[in-house]
């Protein structure tokens, strides 16, 4: 078996440091035509939190931290990040109907009852991403006055 074991690590090794050389494209873009902050203008204490705790994984602009630049660590950061994007991206919220900013300004109501996000193994590592129950009743006061803004989602499917 120890013979084995030399090889299998080597294969391992030069497989670890080839991937090393693989830099995939950095989620950070400065573009805000059709950010969420854009159409809807919040104050610097709400947009102040949800750039700590959301856009990492939900804009277009991650600030990246120092260990994304290992791999297979940033696959697995840019595979939250695509995810994360999938379910909402506030740097392209407004080009949305209507009817579907609306569903999203509820799920992030929601998320935020549930203290479902952000994600505790994000908390972890970033402790300003770690909401106060202030910060929460905040971030919830602000989306349900643009939900109201915004409209009641029967009456939008029909515009």
């Amino acid at each position: 078996m120890k013979n084995y074991l030399r090889p299998t690590l080597l294969a391992l090794l030069v497989i670890l440091l080839s991937a090393q050389f693989y830099r995939p494209a950095r989620n950070q873009s400065d573009e805000q035509k059709h950010a969420m902050s854009a159409q809807y203008p919040m104050p610097a204490s709400v947009e102040s939190t949800f750039k700590a705790a959301c856009y990492d994984c939900h804009s277009n602009y991650t600030q990246y931290p120092w260990y994304a630049e290992i791999q297979p660590v940033r696959w697995w950061l840019d595979g939250h990040i695509k995810n994360g994007k999938s379910h909402l991206n506030f740097s392209t919220f407004s080009d949305q109907d209507l009817a579907d900013q609306h569903h999203q300004m509820d799920e992030i109501t929601e998320v935020l009852e549930k203290s479902e996000m952000p994600l505790r193994s994000y908390t972890w590592i970033h402790s300003a991403a770690q909401l106060s129950e202030a910060q929460v009743s905040e971030l919830l006061t602000w989306t349900r006055t643009q939900m109201a803004t915004i409209g009641q989602p029967a009456l939008l499917e029909g515009h």
